[in-house]
């Protein structure tokens, strides 16, 4: 591979190397701008949309709330004892 870029004459190797970066600068331009376009249009769907569907109501969650008598120690336990019981049940639902 060597010897043939050494018998190459020394315009050829700079015209290939030309038309590398003219196919460089291309390309990538091309990515850009096609970028640029999704972005552009994604923004203008995203508005549409939000034009067109229904305005949706907040949902009102209601928390469950520790007893007053409970400690946060007592309240992170049952939580921890939770989380342990539905891993040992997925668990077992596997084997």
């Amino acid at each position: 591979m060597l010897s043939l870029l050494t018998n190459l004459p020394r315009e050829v190797l700079v015209q290939q190397i030309y038309d590398g970066l003219i196919l460089l600068v291309l390309g990538m331009g091309t990515v850009f701008i096609f970028l640029v376009l999704l972005i552009y249009a994604t923004k203008l769907m995203s508005k549409i949309c939000a034009r067109i569907s229904p305005q949706t109501s907040e949902v009102k969650t209601v928390e469950k709330k520790p007893s007053a008598t409970a400690t946060p120690n007592v309240v992170a336990k049952s939580n921890d004892a939770a989380i342990a019981a539905a891993i040992a049940a997925a668990y077992d639902k596997e084997r």
